[in-house]
């Protein structure tokens, strides 16, 4: 994930590597492996969970660095798709706030960050302590042991063992119930909570904080951000405590004294000694009142144990959308790990007016508008996966996400290029295009489908502000010469594959709103990516203005012309024509050869324009997987086109060994990205996935289980059954839909959503 800024400047950190242990494997014997099959751990025992939600491993993917990914997430408590996410913090001064190795806290974070590459914004930080205590971040860290905490997406429990302190943190959409109880030796101490107000270096605004004692009420902001927000952008708290406090002061933070840093605010609030401490926090992106409204709707005087059931009532009600049977307890717990996971982003920003009518502050214009709005979603990472996946678990709910991006367009003029919370320039293309389509060709229904077509036409045509995060790099070179020009433009057979793309896409939504003419128009555009295939060495490449290739040509450089990887990793990037690369690429046995090549080659990289090994490089060479980089969103069709190529148990076999040995309910191969490597996951266990969204069809893969049911609307269900499904098992002999044999690679998606049976014959070796 790489963020642009204005001038030359593409992010503000560097994503560096340090591991760079290079696990290739010759697999050139695959004959011999298919027959036996991967050699798979499962144990045979059944899982003990009472309820899918039991299953979730909080900390999938959180031991991870800047120099080496395995999720770059965070262990959050929220609700499905919660405006306020809690997160523990162990330490400051870094968007890594949180290191499972580290077994000490400095506090229970409000946390809006979608990923650290991007940081956070509006976020404060929560301790419960006794006694006197220096309350600098660093210094008011308490130990606690990781083993016996507590940690479900409904509840945080940890024994702060410096306090001799029993808290928990019970989220609900935009608040949290907070309590810590002390131990009764430390009765003699003065007990209290302090919070933690990030200065705000983007805005120079210090935080308001206004103690309530009336009302046993503190109302402060933060205004933190790192861009994306307007001037004036602040969240609102409102902390009620159950009890008055004796005491209530607000210390300026040393840790940033003598330095461009903008100091922290730490507000103290003091009880009786030995006091159980019960504080509800509200938030809001408006104002203080609507705050107070979410603390009244959300929480009011409701218990603990009803708040804690009625969070995991709610994630179970998500949760159960696919269950799944037949799974060990490692591939349940990676299942619903995983789709806690995609549940998370984009986050809601809307919050209910006193009548219960939605309404959000924009931060695409600065004002409060009435209607839905969600934040924090970077379409060139989850396009590929997660929106394909919410198209058949959650349509309803992808309905209102996508005319919250509508909304978008209509308050700021263009639609986001990657919305966090606002316009934000971050990554290649314009990968709304793709999104729009998927949902148009789909028949998802609660979006201003002409309003989207409007903005969708207006980037693909007009010069926007890129730097700013809306509108298409170099439109006006990819409008002269039907391709973007290496000598020009950076990332440049990245960006131009991205508009071909984007382009068949908006043609998609052309269609669909009854716009013909500009349908074929843009039709003939999506076929752009020919001007950078290179029959001579079958790559794409870059090319300058006078038409001559970029050179030397080394497949293995990684960065511009492409971005995070090389041309090995881009070397498909025509997902809507899959048939056309393939015939360019010399046919199916040569497409299949080329495929299996890029999983056999060594997993050697050449750091190119980055200078030095970045965290994707080191992933990659890490697994046992040649060139194919299951740590970044540009691989995750790969497998799937082996398939198309003619060998669809060549797609099981690789399919089912990166299911097995990539993804674990401890971690991922890379960025998990906001549910976009979790979607993957999720499709593929179920046998299929979105090889070209924009098309209303699924490759078939290889299902993981005996037996999942997804729950559809309409109370529709689809049964997916492999009988005797096991480690051994990986290919499929046999595919039917409702008893009717299925020929081809591919699956229609109304044919999933009518339900019924999709019923695989497994095998142990592949089909003659």
């Amino acid at each position: 994930m790489k963020e642009k800024s204005t001038g030359s400047s593409r992010r503000n950190f560097l994503k560096t590597s340090g591991l760079a242990a290079i696990g290739s494997t010759l697999v050139g014997e695959r004959s011999a492996q298919a027959a036996n099959g991967p050699e798979i751990r499962q144990e045979s025992r059944a899982h003990a969970f009472k309820s899918p939600v039991d299953a979730v491993n909080v900390l999938q993917g959180t031991d991870s660095t800047p120099a080496f990914s395995r999720g770059n997430t965070l262990p959050i408590a929220a609700l499905p798709f919660g405006m306020a996410h809690w997160t523990l913090q162990s330490q400051a001064s870094t968007p890594w706030m949180f290191n499972p190795s580290v077994r000490r806290i400095q506090g229970l974070r409000c946390t809006h960050q979608l990923s650290p590459w991007l940081s956070d914004y509006g976020h404060a930080i929560f301790l419960p302590f006794c006694g006197d205590v220096n309350l600098e971040a660093g210094a008011r860290a308490s130990s606690y042991r990781p083993e016996d905490a507590k940690l479900t997406p409904y509840s945080f429990q940890i024994f702060l063992l410096r306090y001799r302190a029993q808290v928990e943190l019970i989220p609900t959409e935009r608040c949290c119930l907070l309590t810590a109880e002390f131990e009764s030796s430390d009765g003699l101490k003065t007990s209290g909570l302090a919070f933690d107000v990030p200065g705000s270096a983007m805005s120079g605004n210090d935080s308001v904080i206004k103690p309530d004692p009336a009302n046993r009420r503190i109302l402060f902001t933060s205004t933190a951000n790192a861009g994306g927000v307007p001037e004036h952008f602040a969240t609102y708290y409102v902390l009620q405590f159950a009890e008055p406090w004796e005491s209530f002061d607000v210390k300026k933070s040393e840790a940033h004294q003598g330095s461009h840093q903008p100091e922290n605010q730490i507000g103290v609030v003091k009880f009786k000694a030995g006091a159980k401490i019960e504080v509800r926090i509200a938030t809001s992106f408006i104002c203080f009142e609507q705050a107070l409204l979410n603390l009244e709707k959300e929480i009011g005087s409701t218990s603990a144990s009803s708040l804690r059931e009625a969070g995991a009532a709610r994630w179970n009600e998500h949760l159960r959308r696919i269950e799944i049977e037949g799974a060990s307890p490692d591939q349940y717990r990676t299942f619903y790990s995983c789709m806690y996971r995609a549940l998370l982003f984009p986050r809601i920003w809307h919050e209910p007016d006193a009548g219960g009518r939605m309404h959000h502050f924009s931060a695409f214009n600065g004002k409060v508008e009435p209607g839905l709005m969600y934040a924090d979603h970077g379409y060139w990472d989850v396009y590929r996966a997660w929106y394909p996946f919410m198209s058949i678990a959650f349509p309803e709910r992808l309905g209102e996400i996508l005319q919250a991006w509508v909304n978008a367009y209509k308050e700021g003029g263009w639609l986001p290029q990657f919305p966090a919370p606002g316009y934000r320039a971050c990554m290649t293309g314009s990968l709304i295009d793709s999104i729009f389509a998927d949902a148009a060709v789909k028949g998802i229904a609660g979006f201003d489908l002409q309003a989207a077509y409007e903005g969708l036409k207006k980037h693909a045509t007009t010069k926007g502000n890129p730097d700013a995060g809306y509108g298409r790099v170099g439109i006006e070179d990819y409008l002269k010469y039907n391709y973007l020009p290496a000598d020009r433009i950076e990332q440049s057979v990245a960006e131009t594959v991205d508009a071909a793309y984007g382009d068949f896409c908006i043609a998609q939504v052309a269609k669909a709103a009854g716009h013909q003419d500009d349908y074929s128009s843009f039709m003939k555009r999506s076929e752009n990516w020919r001007n950078l295939f290179d029959p001579s060495v079958k790559f794409l490449r870059g090319k300058n203005t006078d038409g001559s290739w970029l050179t030397p040509f080394d497949p293995f450089t990684w960065g511009s012309p492409y971005v995070e990887g090389s041309a090995w990793q881009h070397r498909w990037d025509v997902p809507h024509n899959v048939e056309a690369l393939i015939e360019a690429m010399g046919g199916k046995a040569a497409s299949a050869e080329a495929l299996e090549k890029m999983l056999t080659t060594p997993a050697i990289f050449n750091v190119g324009v980055y200078g030095q090994e970045i965290h994707e490089m080191s992933e990659m060479a890490a697994v046992p997987f040649g060139q194919y980089a299951h740590s970044n969103q540009p691989s995750h069709n790969l497998l799937y086109l082996l398939a198309h190529a003619g060998h669809p148990d060549l797609t099981q076999h690789w399919v089912r060994r990166t299911m097995d040995e990539l993804y674990s309910p401890d971690q991922f191969a890379g960025d998990e990205d906001t549910g976009s490597m979790a979607a993957w996951y999720i499709l593929s266990a179920l046998g299929f996935y979105s090889v070209c969204p924009g098309k209303p069809e699924y490759t078939l893969g290889s299902p993981l289980f005996p037996r999942a049911t997804l729950r559809l609307p309409e109370n529709k269900t689809l049964i997916v059954e492999a009988p005797g499904n096991s480690p051994a098992k990986v290919f499929v002999r046999s595919a039917r839909l409702n008893g009717q044999a299925l020929t081809g690679p591919t699956l229609e998606h109304n044919a999933i959503t009518k339900g019924g049976t999709l019923s695989f014959e497994m095998s142990a070796t592949a089909k003659a």
